[in-house]
């Protein structure tokens, strides 16, 4: 596949950039799509199977995602990351819109839709490093931070969308029509991929090359390692995650149940969380660069895991709610600038690799620890539980505000 170029002689601002905002209408549509997909997924389990099935059914996608991610970032390097986002949203196309068809003549077994799960988490392990992976091939890298903002406010836009227009799907053709515009949302994020120039960088057009895969996995991890800025911000990565994620999924459950909050309650302050969040993509998305970036992540973190520990004492669904704003704002702040450092200092070879790194962290480890803060609310309850998580996630703060390199990284002006 040919890789076509972009001039790259003037800095044009990202949101005025045709083929950026082409990127991101692609990275909007894949996340609605994905939305879409879990939802229409979930629905025919449960109508193909038991309870326990369908849980089964939905799990199963989650672990080739987490076990493959690695591998997704060496193949993104090895073979540049335009060539691998567009094949692999080429295959997710294809099978959820062979999964719409056979639903609208057959009644598929359970066994059929965790096939289509297992073979959507495999194709998102590829998909996911190379699409995170090009903003650095399509525009400056005085705009990354830029870019990043925006990447904010699609994902928030995606979130809002996604599951009402899923629902309709569903309620107006079943699962069928559900998979349906998935796989139509697919297909046009596709068309637009094929449409983004991108600037030809040392690890586009090497092929394979002579050394193996696993070479190339061990040759990334060293490289992260023994970087002075990556590998202390993969660690604040991880570490933050590990505090934040849990609470901020199942604790948000439970904390809901046991004030009596309900369903409603619960949907409130997660749309507290994403306003939090979008406004902070949408500042950086307009603000274009945060001075002293490395020592804004890292100093961000305190405020935040206040409002975090604050979520598990607030007595009332309104108090929650400006708790979440607060957090969602500062953690997504430091999210979108943890992006754009890792995006701005990576040689350009490794970037799907770090990428995936990256999104190992917070998509596969993370929430491994959601079992445990379950198990840990059950026997000391809400508050105690919620403080060591905020704690947790300050750690990370700590950890860069220790590190000096770290601390004084700089996004491009």
């Amino acid at each position: 596949m040919t890789t076509m170029t972009a001039p790259v002689a003037t800095e044009l601002p990202a949101h005025r950039d045709g083929n950026v905002l082409r990127w991101l209408t692609a990275y909007a549509a894949s996340m609605i799509g994905d939305s879409v997909y879990f939802l229409a997924l979930s629905w025919a389990a449960t109508r193909s199977g038991s309870p326990a099935q369908a849980g089964l059914v939905l799990a199963v996608g989650a672990v080739p995602r987490a076990l493959l991610m690695l591998g997704g970032g060496v193949v993104a390097d090895r073979f540049g990351p335009r060539r691998v986002v567009i094949g692999s949203d080429a295959v997710r196309c294809l099978v959820i819109l062979g999964m719409a068809a056979l639903l609208l003549t057959a009644t598929p077994g359970i066994w059929v839709l965790a096939v289509v799960a297992l073979v959507f988490g495999a194709v998102d392990a590829l998909f996911m490093p190379s699409v995170g992976a090009l903003p650095a091939r399509i525009t400056a890298p005085g705009q990354l931070a830029r870019v990043q903002g925006m990447r904010g406010v699609a994902a928030r836009v995606a979130t809002v969308t996604g599951g009402p227009l899923g629902g309709i799907a569903v309620a107006t053709g079943g699962s069928a029509a559900a998979f349906g515009v998935a796989g139509v949302l697919f297909a046009g994020s596709l068309a637009l991929l094929l449409a983004v120039r991108v600037r030809e960088l040392p690890a586009d057009d090497t092929g394979a090359g002579p050394t193996s895969a696993w070479r190339d996995l061990v040759d990334g991890v060293r490289y992260i390692r023994g970087h002075r800025v990556l590998a202390p911000l993969m660690v604040v990565i991880a570490v933050g995650e590990l505090g934040f994620s849990g609470p901020a999924n199942i604790g948000l459950v439970l904390l809901a149940e046991e004030r009596g909050w309900g369903a409603s309650g619960q949907g409130w302050i997660l749309a507290g969380f994403g306003t939090g969040a979008g406004l902070a993509s949408l500042l950086l998305a307009v603000r274009g660069r945060v001075p002293r970036a490395g020592a804004v992540l890292s100093w961000v973190a305190f405020p935040g895991t206040v409002a975090l520990a604050a979520l598990g004492f607030v007595p009332s669904v309104a108090g929650a709610v400006v708790s979440a704003v607060f957090l969602g704002a500062l953690m997504g702040l430091c999210g979108a600038l943890c992006g754009a450092l890792a995006q701005t200092v990576t040689e350009p070879a490794y970037l799907g690799r770090v990428t995936a790194v990256g999104s190992l962290f917070t998509l596969g480890v993370a929430p491994l620890c959601y079992p445990v803060v379950g198990a840990a609310i059950g026997a000391w309850g809400i508050e105690p539980v919620f403080v060591t998580c905020a704690a947790l996630s300050a750690a990370g703060g700590v950890i860069g505000l220790c590190s000096r390199s770290l601390r004084h990284a700089e996004l491009p002006r």
